[in-house]
């Protein structure tokens, strides 16, 4: 166990991942924020708004959001106007890095209640004028390489196919088992309890309940092995085996031993251990193969004592590279699915894959029939950056 003071999640929720100008898009990402905020916190009656010491969430693009789109969220939610918020911006990892924020937040004693997570919606990204040109917002802000030669983030991933000799072929078979393990995750009704449903009323239209991942219900495979590649000629990356821009958010409820016992609440996992680690911009891709360890060895857990794992799929190609740096057990990956299917919604995708990681060891647990079941989550960033979390079910 980590030497730290331990740091108690007691609720998770996500909103389904809404396709690019789908279902979720007549909301905003602070509409969105709020909605997993309040339901997080309605999965813990006896927490009030009141008991909620600070706010992080993720949040890429926040062009047109207004002020702080984490405290627009919190308020948003019914939070007091006392909570202190704090938006974060670490590309794809933001809210990863907005849970162990609030875990640091807990572990230091400033803080025994902290919600985080992360909100997007790449559907409303507005475009930008620099007085002679406009500008993409979310290619720029979102899936453009900042260093170098300012490359599309999918160039970095036909890099990384070269450098670790993984062809089409291994990247369309991994993008199918997403979908199929996606797939067969939701006839089975196992996103269920990580979903809050939420209303959506489009101008014109009645309302809509969304309650599912959208982009599921588009799967063809014999379309996704049909596809050009996008970004290199005769390269390997396509629009398909690579994660789909996406509207979602998610969060998660995190509090002190102290606030625990005090309240008597019942903890879904504890937090054992997380950690960044950065490399050169353009290997991005494989950076939470430099976290991972890091989180474990601060976890003092071993990789093979892992049951589950968590590794976003920004590129098929980028969980593969990873499994294989990593040496981990390709079965343990991602065992619901993971972007390639579900959508990538910046801001939220790192709260979500924790989200989805704990619903993969609950299940894990029921199977074992009790005892220690032990999970990590780690998201690349562009940059160069990564990071991962070590949780463990209780």
């Amino acid at each position: 166990m980590s030497v730290n003071p331990p740091v108690y999640i007691v609720a998770s929720v996500r909103t389904g991942t809404g396709a690019f100008k789908g279902s979720l898009s007549p909301l905003s990402a602070v509409e969105l924020g709020s909605h997993v905020i309040k339901s997080a916190l309605t999965r813990v009656p006896r927490l009030k708004p009141e008991d909620v010491d600070e706010v992080f969430m993720g949040n890429v693009l926040s062009a047109g959001l207004g002020q702080n789109v984490a405290r627009q969220c919190a308020l948003g939610a019914g939070l007091p106007v006392t909570a202190s918020c704090t938006t974060i911006n670490k590309v794809c990892a933001s809210s990863m890095k907005a849970i162990t924020l609030a875990a640091q937040s807990i572990q230091l004693g400033y803080a025994d209640v902290v919600v985080a997570g992360g909100t997007e919606s790449m559907s409303n990204c507005p475009n930008y004028a620099d007085g002679k040109h406009t500008i993409n917002g979310l290619i720029t802000d979102g899936l453009t390489d900042a260093y170098g030669k300012k490359e599309h983030m999918g160039l970095k991933g036909e890099l990384c196919a070269n450098t670790h000799n993984i062809s089409r072929d291994d990247q369309d078979r991994y993008a199918i088992e997403s979908y199929h393990k996606a797939l067969e995750a939701t006839k089975q009704g196992l996103f269920r309890a990580e979903i809050a449903p939420i209303k959506v009323t489009a101008p014109g239209k009645r309302p809509v309940l969304v309650r599912d991942d959208e982009s599921l219900s588009k799967f063809d495979e014999e379309k996704l092995r049909s596809l050009p590649s996008i970004f290199a000629t005769g390269g390997s990356v396509t629009a398909a085996n690579a994660s789909a821009v996406a509207d979602g958010a998610s969060a998660v409820v995190l509090v002190s031993e102290a606030k625990l016992h005090a309240l008597g609440l019942k903890p879904l996992a504890r937090v054992l251990g997380f950690a960044d680690a950065d490399t050169h911009p353009g290997s991005f891709t494989t950076a939470p193969a430099l976290a991972l360890p890091k989180a474990l060895d601060r976890a003092k857990i071993r990789l093979d004592e892992i049951d589950a794992y968590e590794i976003n799929e920004a590129f098929a190609v980028a969980a593969l590279a990873n499994v294989r740096i990593l040496g981990i057990e390709a079965s343990k990956v991602n065992v619901h699915g993971g972007a390639v299917a579900l959508g990538h919604a910046l801001g939220s995708s790192g709260s979500r894959i924790l989200t989805t990681l704990l619903g993969v060891l609950e299940q894990k647990q029921k199977r074992k029939g009790g005892g220690r079941v032990v999970g990590a989550a780690a998201i690349c960033a562009g940059g160069g950056s990564a990071v991962a979390v070590v949780v463990e079910m209780l």
